[in-house]
């Protein structure tokens, strides 16, 4: 771990630096049945499961329950030792699709409290191994106006006319100007039933985003740079400041009211109280590795380690650099890792403010 640069944590409300501690990592062939409530525990206290319909059949009882296929692993464990272990602790039968089938696990037994027991379990693997999945969709503010994207074009080049003898700082690590915005908020969205849910959230939130705007594009202004962390000689993000013209927090109202929307839902996990309106320049994630390049690689990093960079002249030299002016009139769902024609990223929907 870098001492100059320790990884940060949110713990209600304040930050916190995180001690860096070994971690084990789970591959699916590991065994995860022990987790959850034991069976006493559960018959005890899940005798009726009050988020899914638990019905009557002929032979007993019986649950269906959506998981995306991406979690089934799971469920199931190495060489299906999860699944039967869920099965002997709460003597009830667990069926799951096969791997990349999207479908329901179905849960059955001959009694309620067993099916009522088996579902908790089910649902504590799932929401476990759910958090560990990498985010695959964002709620973005696009930034890429052509005339923000003229001005952001004409900071990179003085930037690398007047401090690439800086340490770190090359043409890598400058966000792609078809790309650039605001990120809301990052969802994991495992299959397109997730999907659709998110997009239908999203539609919900465009009454309120009329009623701040009053139903007008909402005049910006994207002025002045700033970087995350402590110590501008070491810096692994340099964005550029975005907010209203008239100097409201209409932007930041929209964009809490946005996240707060998506928490409720459970489709988004809140990390901060509030959003951090920033619009990426520069990040040492994009950086290029040209040596292993060289050595006929992909371009990944060597290590997992990013190389900082010494922004103090560009903070100096471009404190109050105007990107320019333009009008945001949407909000988008973004996909990550994805371009449409315009070189944006693709949309799974989008809501707009007039």
């Amino acid at each position: 771990m870098d001492v100059l640069r320790p990884p940060l944590i949110n713990v209600n409300g304040r930050i916190y630096r995180r001690n860096i501690v070994k971690e084990e990592h789970y591959e699916e062939e590991e065994d995860f049945s022990y987790m959850g409530p034991s069976e006493s525990e559960a018959l005890e206290e899940d005798e009726t499961c009050d988020t899914h319909f638990i019905e009557q059949t002929d032979k007993g009882y019986r649950c269906a329950i959506d998981v995306p296929s991406v979690l089934y692993k799971y469920i199931i464990g190495k060489k299906g030792e999860t699944r039967r272990r869920l099965e002997f602790d709460t003597k009830a039968s667990i069926s799951i699709p096969k791997q990349g089938i999207e479908g329901q696990i179905v849960i059955t037994a001959a009694q309620k409290a067993a099916v009522s027991s088996a579902v908790t379990r089910v649902e504590v693997l799932v929401e476990s191994f759910r958090k560990k999945q990498p985010f695959t969709h964002f709620l973005s503010l696009p930034l890429n106006d052509s005339k923000v994207q003229e001005g952001f074009q004409t900071f990179k080049d003085e930037v690398l006319r007047q401090c690439s003898q800086d340490h770190g700082v090359e043409e890598s690590i400058f966000q792609n100007p078809a790309k650039l915005h605001l990120t809301i908020g990052t969802l994991a969205l495992l299959n397109d039933a997730e999907v659709r849910k998110a997009c239908e959230r999203l539609q919900e939130c465009q009454s309120f985003i009329r009623d701040i705007t009053e139903g007008k594009p909402l005049p910006l202004e994207v002025t002045g740079i700033e970087y995350m962390n402590d110590d501008p000689a070491m810096v692994d993000v340099l964005y550029a400041k975005v907010g209203v013209k008239d100097g409201s927090d209409r932007l930041q109202v929209i964009a809490d009211r946005l996240v707060e929307h998506f928490v409720s839902a459970g489709l988004m996990v809140r990390e901060w109280d509030r959003v951090k309106l920033h619009g990426t320049v520069m990040n040492t994630l994009f950086r290029k590795d040209t040596t292993v390049e060289n050595r006929g690689g992909a371009g990944k990093q060597a290590t997992s380690e990013r190389e900082a960079f010494d922004a103090r002249n560009i903070l100096k030299k471009f404190a109050n650099y105007s990107f320019g002016e333009f009008e945001l009139n949407t909000v988008q769902l973004s996909q990550r890792y994805s371009t449409d024609c315009t070189g944006y990223y693709s949309s799974a929907g989008s809501i707009s403010f007039s």
